[in-house]
């Protein structure tokens, strides 16, 4: 299997949720580079190389995005010479047979200028940008956590499209919803809204789960067999992990580069797999919201959660030598 490098991008905790499912299924070796702290714990075989920051200070008169041509170098920037470089030092110590990025242009092209063959990840939204078309070209694969054929792609014969990867693919429901249950996944909401629907919705219970240290849970898996109805973003990871729970959920996409998780929410609404809302719904509008969650019966199969992990692992493992 040889040496496989893996690029985790350090914005939220999604990237590395995304790894850690997949990583007990890819056999070899495995090298991680990110900004981020390393976890607690790491599984084996497994090291972590934490690499310099390059978006702190003020990036006026850096171009960060080389007159549109990428998304973000920016010039005279010490720390970003010195993560390329700590790249650079790995690859040229080490034969890696191949690169994960999960994301960044930049690094995906510095890989593969390095002679790496590279497994781009995707993200749903308009890519159609220099930027993404020059990494995606540059790659040998481009990894797709969605089902197939839910979102158009110009990458015919490179777009591998998993299935959503979720950390509790292969748990099984042991626990049958509490009525009256709601249970907001995530952050993005700011306790007030969250009061004051409770407040409008007599008869229920809400809670949270992550977003906050206070209320960051490592497993949520128990909270959300329990929900009657799950409030998430339509990030990747969280809809796999509705999809694996077969939750009843409300959707509010939240506002992202490339208007990624507004694409998500269209499909979620098209495939009648959650009540999709543009905004948090104003105060009296969550009892009718709550209503038409209950009574879905969504086929979240159709977001092929079962098995995609490992497929992930099995197209990163095919690249290479």
């Amino acid at each position: 299997m040889g040496l496989t490098g893996w690029y985790v991008h350090h914005h939220g905790a999604g990237h590395l949720t995304r790894f850690r499912a997949v990583r007990p299924h890819l056999p070899g070796e495995v090298v991680v580079f990110s900004s981020m702290p390393p976890p607690r714990s790491l599984p084996p075989a497994t090291t972590w190389m934490q690499l310099d920051r390059d978006d702190d200070g003020d990036p006026a008169g850096a171009d960060p995005t080389v007159g549109g041509l990428l998304h973000w170098a920016p010039l005279g920037h010490a720390g970003h010479a010195r993560r390329l470089a700590t790249i650079a030092a790995a690859v040229a110590d080490r034969r890696f047979d191949r690169f994960v990025i999960d994301v960044s242009v930049e690094v995906a092209l510095f890989v593969r200028l390095l002679g790496v063959p590279t497994v781009v990840v995707t993200q749903p939204g308009d890519r159609s940008d220099d930027p993404h078309r020059l990494a995606y070209a540059s790659a040998t694969r481009v990894l797709a956590p969605w089902p197939a054929g839910v979102h158009r792609s110009h990458m015919a014969g490179k777009i591998v499209e998993v299935g959503g990867i979720s950390r509790f693919d292969g748990r099984t429901r042991e626990i049958s919803p509490d009525p009256g249950t709601v249970l907001v996944l995530g952050g993005g909401v700011a306790e007030s809204d969250l009061a004051a629907a409770a407040a409008a919705t007599p008869g229920t219970h809400w809670q949270r789960a992550g977003g906050t240290a206070s209320t960051w849970v490592d497993d949520p898996w128990e909270a959300l067999q329990r929900a009657e109805v799950v409030v998430a973003a339509a990030g990747q990871n969280s809809i796999a992990d509705l999809a694996a729970a077969g939750a009843r959920a409300v959707i509010v996409p939240q506002p992202r580069p490339f208007d990624e998780q507004v694409a998500t929410g269209r499909i979620l609404t098209a495939r009648r797999l959650a009540v999709v809302e543009p905004a948090w719904p104003g105060t009296g509008a969550w009892p009718a919201v709550l209503d038409r969650a209950r009574s879905l019966r969504p086929d979240w199969t159709q977001w092929e959660v079962s098995g995609a992990a490992r497929r992930a692992a099995d197209t990163i493992a095919q690249v290479g030598p």
